[in-house]
Order: C-alpha cells, then sequence, then structure tokens
C-alpha cells in the first residue's frame, strides 16, 4: 500500500541503552488477518497478549508496536513495581474501598510479574526491596506525616524513618524524614519489557516498528499500517497516551514528558557512601519530587523535571538543558559523588489525566482502550492488561470488576485551549516543590 509513515518519536535513548542491544522482530509488509489485535507492546499489551492467548489458545493473536521495545514509556521509567499507591492528603475513611481497590489492582500486576519473572527465569534485576518515601521540605513533611498515618489505618507493613535514618540507609542527609513501604519491586525496565516478549505464548505474533495510521471500525475491523492491512475480528488499544485515526474517544488525556540522567557505575569506594542497602529506589511524597534509583549495577538514576511538550520526547537541545536540574539535585543529595559524570540521559511521554485516575473501556463489541496510567504504569498497566482481555473475553472477573469501578477520566478541551491546560497543570505539579525537586 505504501503509506508513508507519520512523524513519530523513535529514538535510542533510555534504559535500554545499559544493555546488549536484542535482535527486533520484523514489521507487518504484508496483509494479515487475526481473531485479536492488540496495539501497544509496553506492560499493558504485553500482559493483554498473555491474557488472551490463555484465554483463547486456538486463536491467533497479534501485537503490535510503532516502535522497537523499550522505546515507549515500558523502556524510559524508572522500574518500579509499586504494591500501594500513595494518595495525597490526610486519610479519609470515607475513600477507604478506592485506597482498597487500587492497592488490589496493583497487587495483581505485581504478583502476575513476580510470576512471570521467577518461571520464565527472566534477568531483569528484579528485586522485592520495597519502597521508600522521602521528604525533603516542609510541605512534604506534612504529606509524609499523613501517609505514615494512611499505611497505620490501612495495617500496610512500613518502617518510619528519621533523617538519620534515612542517611543509614541511603547515604544522603538531604531528606528531613522518610518511610519505606516494605511491599513493592524494582527492576531494569528494558529487561523485563525484553524478557516478556520473548516468553510471549505461541499463538502470540509480536511485529516492531509498526505504527497504525488508521483504523476502520466495522463487523471486522481494518487496521492500516504503513506497508498493509490488518483485518481483526476485536481491536484492543493498549498504547497509553497515542491516537490514530479512526479510534478518537473523547479527549481525557495528555502526554507529559520526563527526563532523567543515568551516572557511570559508581566504583566500590564511591558506591560504600551510599549507606547500607545494595540497591534503593526513592519516590518523593511531593507530587513533582525527585524520583532516585541506585541500580542493581551500581548507577545513580535521577528524574525530577515533567512538562508538556504536546506528547512529545525532548529535543537533545532541550535534554542538555535538563540535565542541568538533575545535575543540581543529585549533587545536593550527594555532595560525595558531585565528581561522578552521567552516562546517560532521556526522555519519557506518561499519559495522565486530570483527576489522575486511568481509562479501561469498551468503546464497542470490537474495541476495546486501556491506558492512562500517571506514572503507575507497571504493575497498574500489567493489571490492566489482564483485566482488559477478561473483559473483552466476556468474564467478569475481580480485576474487570475493580477496574470498571474506577472513577472515570474527566473531559478535556480540545486544542489550543487543551494544550494551555496541559501546559499550566503540568508547572503546577511543582509548586512548593522547594528541596524535594
Amino acid at each position: 500500500m505504501g503509506q508513508a509513515n507519520p512523524i513519530f518519536d523513535n529514538e535510542t535513548l533510555g534504559w535500554v541503552d545499559l544493555i546488549p542491544p536484542r535482535q527486533s522482530r520484523p514489521k507487518i509488509s504484508s496483509d494479515l488477518e487475526a481473531k485479536w489485535l492488540v496495539i501497544g507492546a509496553g506492560f499493558t499489551g504485553l500482559s493483554c497478549a498473555r491474557r488472551l492467548a490463555e484465554i483463547n489458545p486456538k486463536d491467533k493473536i497479534i501485537l503490535l508496536d510503532a516502535r522497537e521495545l523499550g522505546q515507549n514509556a515500558s523502556g524510559r521509567n524508572s522500574g518500579y513495581a509499586v504494591a500501594h499507591s500513595h494518595f495525597s492528603g490526610a486519610y479519609k475513611e470515607s475513600d477507604l474501598e478506592k485506597y482498597q481497590r487500587v492497592d488490589r489492582i496493583n497487587q495483581v500486576g505485581l504478583n502476575s510479574l513476580r510470576t512471570l519473572v521467577k518461571d520464565n527465569t527472566i534477568n531483569c534485576d528484579w528485586i522485592d526491596s520495597g519502597i521508600y518515601h522521602t521528604a525533603a521540605d516542609s510541605s512534604s513533611e506534612i504529606e509524609c506525616d499523613h501517609f505514615i498515618n494512611y499505611l497505620k489505618k490501612r495495617e500496610i507493613k512500613h518502617t518510619p524513618l528519621s533523617n538519620e535514618e534515612v542517611y543509614d540507609h541511603l547515604g544522603t542527609s538531604w531528606y528531613k524524614k522518610g518511610v519505606k513501604v516494605d511491599n513493592g519491586a524494582l527492576m531494569q525496565p528494558a529487561k523485563l519489557v525484553f524478557g516478556l516478549a520473548e516468553n510471549l505464548p505461541g499463538n502470540v505474533e509480536l511485529y516492531e516498528n509498526t505504527p497504525v495510521l488508521n483504523l476502520i471500525l466495522g463487523k471486522t475491523n481494518k487496521v492500516i499500517v504503513p506497508d498493509a492491512t490488518i483485518t481483526a475480528d476485536k481491536v484492543i488499544m493498549a498504547c497509553n497516551y497515542e491516537k490514530f485515526e479512526g479510534a478518537k474517544p473523547k479527549q481525557r488525556l495528555v502526554g507529559v514528558t520526563l527526563s532523567g540522567s543515568i551516572t557511570r557505575v559508581l566504583t566500590n569506594e564511591e558506591f560504600a557512601t551510599l549507606g547500607s542497602q545494595s540497591s534503593w529506589g526513592v519516590l518523593s511524597l511531593h507530587s513533582g519530587g525527585a524520583t532516585i534509583r541506585l541500580t542493581d549495577d551500581r548507577r545513580i538514576a535521577i528524574r525530577n523535571t515533567a512538562e508538556y511538550n504536546n506528547h512529545r520526547l525532548l529535543t537533545k537541545k532541550q535534554l542538555i538543558k535538563r540535565q542541568q536540574i538533575h545535575r543540581q539535585a543529585f549533587d545536593n543529595r550527594f555532595p560525595q559523588l558531585s565528581h561522578v559524570p552521567f552516562e546517560h540521559l532521556y526522555s519519557g511521554v506518561e499519559g495522565v489525566s486530570a483527576n489522575k485516575t486511568n481509562i479501561f473501556e469498551k468503546f464497542s463489541d470490537n474495541l476495546y482502550y486501556a491506558g492512562c496510567f500517571n506514572g503507575s504504569g507497571i504493575t497498574k498497566g500489567t493489571a490492566f492488561g489482564i483485566g482488559i482481555a477478561e473483559y473483552a473475553c466476556g468474564k467478569n472477573s475481580s480485576i474487570v470488576k475493580d477496574c470498571l469501578a474506577l472513577e472515570k477520566a474527566k473531559w478535556l478541551p480540545p486544542k489550543p485551549l487543551l494544550d494551555l491546560g496541559a501546559w499550566f497543570t503540568t508547572k503546577q505539579r511543582f509548586k512548593g516543590v522547594g528541596r524535594d525537586r
């Protein structure tokens, strides 16, 4: 058919740079037919295709991605598999059902990934280490107290940490206090995505570098890609924030662009200054605060910028400017390592809704959508993949019920009001961030 490829971000930056290259799967070059088509091969799409294959072992399932694996949000996040979400503000007894529902969804995703990593011996530096939440400024100190009270009320295992205890654990005195939540895991996200893709069921066909140009809905759906047409009885969109012609629900999410830097490997002497843990992950208790990882291979990764960039990755020039912000935050926390250079610089885009909820919907009898994870796509995205597959197969399981019961994402205005509102709202994310940035 020979259509031109759309303008599409495709760069070799991110966590894939830290591991040996893999041989990508071919793109689609001739017309195909299948019972099921899953669009998007991140955590949600991989999970969805796997569950569809388990339920329908005789059906052909096509899974495609517009880029190579790991070049989407799944390979550009910071590698946190969260079990317990942080809800800003004081604990509300009236919201208990919501708290429990979100944690059940997280746990489904975490349990699924943990089992797949173990059963398939996926080498992704997986560690069930728990996750640190920290406060460096007065506003996030208050939030830390709220979060600790929340964890107590929910009877979630955790350890409150003073400034001195944070230093003993992490080797930084920058934070006033913190809390470690026991349940939760860390991993190298690109390694995990590659491992999941290599262990898909036999009736799943994965294609890469195949962006969707158009979707024509009918009794059977026709999906147009650059060099072919795919005919599928049912289509599941697992493409987070990205859209294409023919599949445009009302605007309810935007893509927010984040950036981060990763150091070279630390020497033994440098590593010895970083407290008692062999690897760790820190999430700020301020929504605009820095996310920091000490990786299994002894690098430090820091991410602390977020902006509306029209759903696009940052240019090289933009990234170099953002790295000055990464550098200052790094040196603030680890002055003993201020001589350590950054080796990698990258950006990624996360799907965000105005009311920080997700999208899990049936648009028609043969079109479904799961996405918009507001920065927690590893566990929640995996769970949504399982849920949307079961929903499309007519199952009324507990994960389907939980996903359907979530608050609906609010409608957003069209451009240009969308751009202005998204830019302003993202800027507000950093209001009062202070020392937490």
